[in-house]
């Protein structure tokens, strides 16, 4: 059929795309209003699009199709990401290392490799070190570096221990500081002499 004066087919919906309307895109013309994640749905720009062949993807969509998996290549440093995209309709490659069973046929060996996580004193779940807070000589959650009596967030500038638990300086001093006259609370009843 003759294209009579108008523009590219679109890349999206493949009507005719016309110069107001169009958006280019790895040498495909889109209509603005079809300018979509082919995954999600998402609106894209310049910005967030990224293109394989003739398909269009925002980043995130990309990444979890086309881009590496396992440990380490999730959203943010040190992360693990799972989201296969499956729920998007995404199909998910697995590479030939990936393959390979993700657990250890001998568990002594992986604790020979990576060690043995330590334990939060607070929670008692295993401490990881992207998470790892020491005080008292001791490694905490970041979530669970809170004073044990008012549950305010700790810092190396406010924190104190006693008997293995972390207090803020303010608790600490109120519970376990000195106490009388002149010690920021009246605390003994002093008698008056005639």
């Amino acid at each position: 059929m003759p294209n009579w004066g108008g523009g590219a087919k679109c890349g999206a919906c493949d009507k005719t795309v016309y110069h107001a309307e169009e958006i280019q895109c790895n040498g495909r013309s889109f209509h603005k209003t079809c300018f979509h994640c082919m995954a999600c749905r998402k609106a894209l720009d310049s910005t967030t699009v990224a293109a394989h062949e003739s398909e269009i993807y925002c980043k995130v969509c990309y990444g979890r199709r086309y881009g590496p998996k396992g440990i380490g290549y999730g959203q943010g440093a040190g992360c693990l990401s799972t989201d296969t995209g499956e729920h998007l309709g995404l199909q998910f490659q697995q590479s030939p290392k990936a393959a390979r069973s993700a657990t250890t046929s001998n568990p002594s060996k992986f604790t020979a490799k990576f060690g043995e996580s330590e334990k939060c004193p607070r929670c008692g779940k295993s401490v990881y070190a992207a998470e790892k807070v020491m005080g008292g000589g001791k490694p905490w959650h970041k979530t669970c570096f809170r004073c044990a009596i008012c549950g305010k967030s700790l810092e190396s500038t406010n924190v104190t221990d006693k008997d293995g638990e972390l207090y803020c300086k303010v608790c600490y001093a109120k519970n376990f500081g000195p106490t009388g006259i002149g010690f920021g609370g009246l605390t003994q009843q002093v008698e008056k002499k005639e």
